[in-house]
């Protein structure tokens, strides 16, 4: 696993084979002119028209060789165990792989970062994109934790393509060591803050060249928070580019949109014939409590789901560490961990990992841990607080059930709250939410 903070390289981390993987960089250049030909051929025999989605996007399988994907790719795929493509993943990737800019929507659990992952190494690789060449690729992610899952991702794809990748998230002491060898990345995972800084401060980095950008978790990165330190990184990258915003929830804003300059984007969404959003085996609860009861039924869950893994949500630093001490105090029988943006960057990095390796937890955490965050195995999921918007439960709901697998979702709702929840069905629930039911 690389250091969160530190541009490391992309190559060499597949482990070894039976059979050698084919390697753009031991390739004859002759050999790699043909690849690239044949499969730019193909690409453009198989172009879709503008707005079009397969037919059969639900109900179809599409294996990832019937793309046209170089061999690199495709046998790295492979080895991930990626087969078949997902519903997203088909929708995009036929626009995506034509350079189009692409806005998307999907359910938490999709499969989004691969759908914007193979044709961001795609592009490079039939531009023969090499490690002199400077940057060619950024992706951008609002939460530390979320680019290192991406990066992961792209260290998996990416494994036989001759390219220099970085995972750039913050950090006073690790600023300096990455400004030796950013200069020298050709695509780059980071933070919107990390990005900007080292755009500003760090001599000879350029993104002059950058052919793809990606926004992930789009919605969260454009709306105020992130929105000066974006239209300042978009001063430093050229109008040519291929943009792809992926996101569960989706803006087509031409206000939030016109800062980008998108060029005819294709709106690719998975969800608009849904009645929901969250994902589909997630079944949704919500139960009235007392505001002094609260941390008593939290605990009394807990105890009773000793040998379930359960993400809990609350909405400041402060009650995940108070609740977190205080439980740990109660010995209740399970491991507890904490997650906030309080603390430090690696202690959160090893945290996440921690919690992904056991078989039974409970992670307490601030919406830090709500986008995009890959939580496999998580049984339930619990708001211990209302979230702020119906985005939110959406991204809070989707940490469990993802890739097909079941999952549980409760939302603890004050009296005075109680009311608006009845007459304001979150968009993320699928019916009426149960109230009191399913909690076992």
């Amino acid at each position: 696993m690389p250091k969160p903070r530190k541009p490391r390289s992309s190559q060499g981390s597949s482990k070894a084979a039976p059979a050698p993987a084919p390697n753009a960089g031991s390739t004859p250049s002759a050999s790699l002119d043909a690849m690239i030909s044949k499969v730019s051929a193909s690409l453009a025999s198989s172009l879709p028209l503008r707005g079009s989605l397969p037919p059969d996007l639900r109900s179809g399988k599409q294996p990832f060789d019937s793309f046209p994907l170089s061999p690199f790719t495709l046998s790295a795929l492979r080895a991930s165990s990626f087969i078949t493509a997902t519903p997203v993943q088909r929708a995009a990737l036929p626009h995506a792989l034509a350079g189009r800019d692409i806005l998307a929507a999907a359910k938490t659990g999709s499969g989004k970062t691969l759908a914007f992952v193979v044709p961001l190494v795609e592009a490079l690789w039939r531009e023969r994109w090499g490690p002199g060449d400077g940057l060619g690729a950024a992706v951008i992610a609002p939460t530390r934790e979320l680019a290192v899952q991406i990066f992961e991702v792209l260290r998996g794809v990416g494994r036989n393509h001759s390219l220099a990748a970085g995972l750039i998230t913050g950090g006073k002491r690790e600023f300096r060591e990455e400004q030796g060898s950013v200069v020298r990345m050709n695509v780059l995972v980071a933070t919107p803050g990390r990005l900007l800084q080292h755009l500003e401060q760090t001599p000879g980095f350029s993104a002059d060249a950058l052919r793809v950008l990606v926004l992930d978790e789009a919605d969260r990165i454009l709306d105020l928070g992130f929105a000066r330190q974006l239209d300042a990184i978009l001063e430093y990258l050229p109008k040519g580019r291929q943009t792809m915003l992926f996101s569960a929830t989706q803006t087509k804003s031409v206000r939030q949109l016109a800062r980008l300059s998108l060029d005819k984007p294709e709106y690719i969404s998975v969800n608009e014939k849904d009645e929901a959003t969250t994902p589909d085996r997630l079944v949704q609860a919500y139960i009235v409590v007392d505001l002094p009861q609260k941390l008593d039924v939290l605990f009394s869950f807990v105890k009773s789901h000793l040998k379930k893994k359960t993400v809990v949500f609350f909405t400041s630093c402060a009650q995940v560490r108070f609740v977190h001490e205080v439980f740990r105090g109660l010995q209740p029988g399970v491991p507890l961990l904490a997650l906030h943006g309080k603390v430090k960057q690696e202690k959160r990095t090893s945290i996440y990992f921690d919690f992904l390796r056991k078989p039974a937890a409970v992670l307490f955490a601030t919406d830090v841990a709500a986008r995009g965050l890959d939580f496999p195995g998580v049984d339930w999921v619990v708001q211990a607080d209302c979230p702020e918007d119906s985005d939110m439960y959406i991204h809070r709901a989707g940490r469990t059930a993802r890739n097909g697998e079941k999952g549980k979702s409760l939302l603890f709702v004050l009296p005075s709250e109680h009311e608006a929840m009845a007459k304001v069905r979150l968009a993320g629930e699928r019916g009426e939410h149960k109230r009191g039911e399913g909690v076992r």
